[in-house]
């Protein structure tokens, strides 16, 4: 089985077992087993609905803090689009860089311009006919973590682009060091993330073997001092801002809007419609779509759970910063090489959801699911610890699970129904 790093870990000691995130996970990746939550690693795609939902604060993301940049010589800082909405009154989101300069940073470069690089080059491959439709976008790690597992069939619609954060590194890094001539490994990029998932695309990545984003800082967690450095008067001037092109990246259907080769795009945001989407693409009842753009959290990542604001009032703020920004986009693609905004590898179909390695063995054991699924009482009520009686009947031929975890089992045991049909098979 293949090794997985995940940016979401659980707290024994505040997990109660309540089973809401059992319910929510839309991966069927956890479990409650003796009173405690269990994240099943393979199944976890890191869309970070179970620290949304938890309410004992028992899921946290993994994440890096500000002070570990001391390692770096320089640092530069990548902070997403979604960072502007979370400041009240801000009519300029060139104070945003400047009080990032003020708290240390040795250059500021916008993930939304890097945006704008992404969709300048996606435009390119669709109008050369180098990409074969409908394709998929890449930017959410989440969507491209659930395609790689789920959907096989989808893998090669997935855009072979790099992230926009990704390409922001990358410029950025590159950029500095023709300015200072200093070595590249002398310099940190810093991204101020809105999700958890950014963080296990930094250090687990998905069609490029290696990722130049260095730390992945929560927006939650810099906010604070941000909001305390936006309010010195003597902040540094600002560099240049991105259009509104590479701004509404942070809103669900700003990327698809972004694509100007097509018109014929599709834009859905939410975990669960997603899954939806992807489901009836692979079962090709979606037609007539060249571009679909998919994010895991509602309404774009203004809703990633690292944020501070609520996403729709955030959504709001920056539909109005938009208005007062140029429409085209303030970067080309003169003097990039293709090599760096492209995947070195295609993404590998990862099975985990094989019961086992010999196809004889594997079709025994889901002969053996079917019927002990077929008789238990089809309530998926969650209180055997499992989403569904499917997930508990699976668990149960593979030797992770008992039948009576099941409440329905204990109560016609308890209540001395030995001759109940759906027990005798049991």
């Amino acid at each position: 089985m293949e090794a997985f790093f995940h940016s979401v870990k659980l707290d024994w000691e505040r997990c109660v077992g309540c089973t809401n995130c059992v319910k929510r996970c839309p991966t069927d990746a956890i479990r409650v087993q003796d009173g405690k939550a269990r994240i099943l690693r393979e199944l976890c795609i890191d869309c970070g609905q179970c620290i949304y939902i938890c309410p004992h604060h028992a899921k946290s993301a993994v994440v890096d803090q500000l002070e570990q940049a001391h390692r770096f010589r320089y640092t530069i800082a990548l902070p997403d689009p979604s960072l502007y909405g979370q400041f009240h009154n801000l009519e300029d989101p060139g104070r945003v860089l400047q009080a990032l300069a003020a708290l240390g940073f040795d250059a500021v470069y916008e993930t939304a311009r890097a945006a704008e690089v992404v969709s300048l080059f996606t435009d390119k491959l669709l109008r050369e006919g180098r990409l074969e439709t409908p394709v998929i976008s890449c930017a959410c790690p989440v969507v491209v973590r659930l395609i790689r597992t789920r959907f096989p069939g989808l893998i090669r619609s997935i855009l072979p682009v790099l992230p926009p954060v990704e390409v922001a590194a990358r410029l950025a890094k590159r950029s500095f060091c023709r300015k200072t001539g200093c070595r590249p490994e002398e310099v940190g990029a810093v991204f101020l993330s809105p999700c958890p998932a950014k963080s296990t695309a930094s250090r687990d990545p998905l069609g490029f073997d290696h990722s130049e984003v260095d730390l992945v800082v929560a927006i939650k967690d810099i906010y604070p001092s941000l909001l305390a450095a936006m309010k010195r008067p003597d902040l540094p001037p600002a560099p240049p801002l991105s259009s509104r092109q590479g701004l509404g990246w942070a809103l669900s259907g700003g990327e698809a809007a972004a694509v100007t080769a097509t018109r014929r795009v599709l834009a859905a945001d939410g975990i669960e419609n997603i899954i939806r989407v992807l489901e009836d693409l692979e079962d090709e009842k979606i037609t007539g779509v060249d571009f679909v753009e998919l994010t895991a959290c509602p309404a774009g990542c203004v809703g990633g759970i690292l944020t501070v604001e609520n996403p729709f009032m955030a959504r709001t703020r920056l539909l109005e910063m938009e208005s007062r920004l140029p429409d085209s986009p303030t970067v080309s693609l003169d003097g990039i090489d293709e090599r760096l905004l492209s995947f070195d590898h295609p993404v590998k179909f990862c099975e985990v959801l094989s019961l086992a390695e010999d196809l004889d063995e594997a079709l025994e054991i889901l002969s053996r699911v079917d019927e002990i699924e077929g008789r238990l009482y089809g309530m998926d009520c969650g209180a055997c610890g499992a989403p569904s009686c499917r997930a508990l009947a699976t668990d149960i031929a593979l030797g992770r699970a008992h039948v009576e975890d099941c409440i329905y089992v204990q109560r016609a045991r308890a209540a001395g129904e030995t001759s109940v049909k759906k027990e005798e098979a049991l």
